[in-house]
């Protein structure tokens, strides 16, 4: 745990220079940092595509991160007004001590996006607990999010790395595809559309979800410091809104319809494939539709990370998240 933490406060030194000065204005232009660019948040583009950020006054200049660590010291520093990344990210810095948390305000995703990718057709006998026995396994980088939380799924199909399957982590998150093609591994995990057109290209095989077998975990969520959300409360809560109405925009839309409108926000990635992805996020019910998060997804994600190894110490919900707010704004948005 300390040397992610230390992951996360060293690059926050080398941006301090470049602070942004945007929370003693009216807080209407956002500076969001993403964690990645991702179909798994298609609501998040969808809210600007439908224009309901701008029906809110809102602006939002995004820019990618590359890493949770990184967000989330862009948002330390005040570089960024909103991260968007895994709450483990803000978790850290609350155990560490700050004295301006960050504060997780929304919560877009509610499961793991990846899916396990084999060599071999066996969508119909596919079993975590046998078919992965005494196979090797491609899952991204350890201590990533990711890589704990299949783990975590192994684990809990009595699996453990080096004893009865073999977790490869010395592909980096980027190449794991290409190694996998190369030959590496029998198995590798995979976010859409990748695995998607990974299957289409015959070259092998999506065999199950990830998210669906870990159940429900904050994988990805909006997080500011307190003291931008106490200036900025009515900004927070319209950012929330728009992106609250994209959420069930996408969730009852034709795929299609939702590809059609999102292709400007992926460069190289046609309809077809944006189509399959949605399809496929929404068959594991992807997205948390009120944005706040519960007890028992919040438990399961620090057992994950103590599961790991990565948790120095268990800590409330309420340290780390604003219920109330996503909440509040929820209720408000029905009941209209």
């Amino acid at each position: 745990m300390k040397k992610i933490l230390a992951a996360i406060l060293c690059p926050l030194f080398a941006v301090l220079p470049f602070a942004a000065c945007t929370e003693g204005g009216d807080g209407k232009t956002i500076l969001l940092n993403e964690v990645t660019h991702s179909i798994f948040y298609a609501p998040l583009y969808a809210a600007e595509a439908l224009g309901y950020f701008e029906e809110e006054g809102i602006t939002i200049e995004l820019t990618n991160g590359g890493g949770a660590d990184n967000v989330m010291a862009a948002v330390l520093s005040g570089s960024a007004d909103i991260g968007f990344c895994g709450p483990e990210a803000a978790l850290y810095v609350l155990i560490g001590g700050s004295d301006d948390v960050p504060t997780v305000f929304g919560q877009l995703t509610k499961r793991d996006g990846s899916f396990l990718v084999s060599r071999v057709d066996e969508k119909d006998t596919f079993d975590w607990a046998t078919s992965l026995e005494g196979k090797e396994i491609l899952a991204g980088r350890p201590g990533g999010v990711p890589a704990m939380t299949f783990e975590y799924v192994l684990n809990n199909n009595g699996l453990y790395d080096g004893t009865n399957v073999t977790m490869n982590y010395d592909v980096n998150f980027n190449y794991m595809t290409a190694a996998f093609e190369s030959g590496i591994a029998d198995y590798c995990t995979m976010f859409e559309p990748v695995a998607s057109d990974y299957e289409a290209a015959g070259k092998g095989y999506v065999v199950a979800s990830v998210g669906e077998e870990s159940g429900e975990v904050p994988y990805t969520c909006f997080i500011a410091k307190e003291s931008w959300l106490d200036k900025n409360g009515e900004t927070a809560d319209g950012f929330l809104r728009a992106v609250m109405r994209a959420i069930e925009y996408v969730k009852t839309t034709d795929s299609a319809a939702v590809a059609e409108l999102l292709v400007p926000y992926f460069d190289g990635t046609g309809e077809a494939a944006i189509a399959t992805s949605l399809d496929s996020y929404k068959a594991i019910d992807a997205w948390q539709e009120d944005m706040t998060m519960t007890e028992d997804a919040f438990e399961r994600l620090l057992d994950i990370i103590d599961n790991a190894g990565e948790l120095e110490k268990r800590v409330p919900l309420t340290d780390l998240a604003d219920l109330e707010r996503s909440a509040a704004v929820y209720a408000a948005l029905h009941a209209a």
